[in-house]
């Protein structure tokens, strides 16, 4: 894989990501991250998710995006497809962000089962009506029900940008983990999350999230359907 690296140990599967810029998510991307995904799963492992020093991902390839309206709704949707995979994944999925999150990236977070960020000076959000982006559908359902009600409107319509605290408020984070104590992070998640039942954890993850599965497929495939696309 050229986009990521992919190491297990101890139960747990590190998925972290450097294209040596901005981890943008493009064709090639999602393929390493799907492969990866498949590993862990063979693994029976925890997953957790991670960028390069200074960023976790500037979200889709914007190159990619700006070649065509075909193009761009596929790539629209392998990344929500990719984020609804995590959401149903067996196993644990957790974020470890290394520093800016933005667009998809961000959604990712969101996805996860657990997510953190390390302190710093980082952007955080969802800028896609900020770069001229009708926000998709996926991306209206993932917010409307993992943001807070007080951020929605704020971060899906605005694209306000926070810093890693103001994240955590609005609901992209669950921590913000200090600098001295990253090292640390991924180790102690992955033990954290090794005190589930793994039968446990995945039937109540999976029967607490069958309202919104529904919600998103559905949102999948409007986002796919150019008459919906433009019906506005």
């Amino acid at each position: 894989m050229e986009k990521l690296t992919y190491t297990f140990k101890d139960g747990v599967a590190v998925i972290a990501m450097d294209d040596g810029k901005a981890n943008a998510l493009g064709t090639q991307t999602w393929a390493e991250l799907n492969q990866a995904l498949d590993m862990a799963e063979k693994d029976d492992a925890i997953v957790i998710i991670t960028g390069r020093e200074g960023v976790m991902s500037g979200g889709f390839d914007l190159k990619e995006m700006g070649a065509g309206p075909h193009k761009s709704l596929l790539l629209t949707s392998k990344g929500s497809k990719f984020a609804r995979r995590i959401m149903a994944h067996p196993r644990p999925v957790i974020m470890a962000a290394t520093g800016h999150t933005i667009a998809m990236g961000a959604f990712l977070a969101l996805a996860c089962d657990y997510s953190m960020i390390k302190a710093g000076s980082f952007k955080v959000g969802l800028n896609e009506t900020l770069i001229g982006m009708t926000m998709h559908n996926f991306g209206i359902e993932m917010g409307r029900y993992h943001l807070t009600n007080s951020h929605f409107n704020r971060c899906v319509i605005n694209g306000e940008i926070f810093d890693p605290k103001g994240a955590v408020h609005a609901g992209f984070f669950d921590r913000v983990v200090p600098e001295e104590q990253w090292p640390m992070a991924i180790p102690m998640a992955g033990q954290m999350f090794g005190q589930l039942n793994p039968k446990a954890f995945r039937e109540t993850k999976l029967r607490s999230r069958k309202e919104i599965f529904a919600i998103l497929d559905q949102a999948i495939e409007d986002d796919l359907d150019p008459e919906k696309v433009h019906a506005l």
